[in-house]
């Protein structure tokens, strides 16, 4: 049996191939933040085991949570979580087979980054004069 020549297998692309384009960096996001998303669930259950063991623990955590850190954490946390769920709205769109035009794609990108700034700080907004501090 006679041996084939070898030929070179083709490179896959990668990123240093590819312009970046706004959807494609809003995938990467998207995953960014679904991981983000962990920590700040993690957070979150700090947040309720304090509240549920008693005034010092909570007394702790609103120290660590009302700090400039703590808010820009809690901040980041906001926008993540809207990021997420917007983006998981416009694959849910994709996976019904719709939007897929380019023109669609791109102004869904834009319109989920936008919608995500926007939304948080409403909820940040609305949260600050709920409490009085605007």
């Amino acid at each position: 049996m006679a041996e084939t020549p070898a030929r070179p297998r083709p490179l896959s692309p990668h990123l240093g191939i590819y312009r970046p384009m706004l959807t494609m960096m809003m995938s990467i996001v998207h995953r960014i933040t679904g991981g983000a998303l962990y920590f700040g669930t993690l957070l979150l259950a700090w947040w309720l085991i304090a509240a549920a063991t008693g005034p010092e623990a909570y007394a702790a955590f609103e120290a660590c949570a009302s700090s400039l850190l703590g808010q820009l954490v809690l901040f980041g946390y906001t926008w993540a979580l809207i990021h997420h769920l917007l983006g998981g709205l416009r694959h849910f769109v994709w996976d019904m087979g719709k939007g897929f035009e380019l023109g669609t794609v791109e102004w869904m990108a834009r319109l989920s980054l936008a919608g995500s700034i926007l939304l948080t700080l409403a909820v940040w907004v609305i949260a600050y004069a709920m409490v009085g501090a605007l």
